[in-house]
């Protein structure tokens, strides 16, 4: 398996039941059970990147929302 079909396939939508590709990252902390240095991920396709983030920033606990391939090691 090429590395690009690898990527594709390693990245999937965290939405509950969808197995969709994911282009997103929604970036995320609860600061009351996380340091502030920790960054948890939320991958998602085009169709659930809006309520994801909207999920978590209702909570107060969303950082920001960024492509899949701006991923670093630090998040996660």
């Amino acid at each position: 398996m090429s590395q690009a079909s690898r990527a594709h396939t390693e990245h999937i939508c965290s939405a509950k039941g969808c197995r969709r590709y994911a282009a997103h990252a929604v970036i995320w902390r609860n600061p009351k059970l996380h340091t502030a240095d920790r960054r948890k991920v939320w991958l998602a396709c085009d169709d659930h990147q809006k309520s994801l983030a909207d999920f978590v920033a209702l909570r107060g606990f969303l950082i920001e929302v960024i492509p899949v391939e701006s991923l670093t090691d630090a998040d996660g």
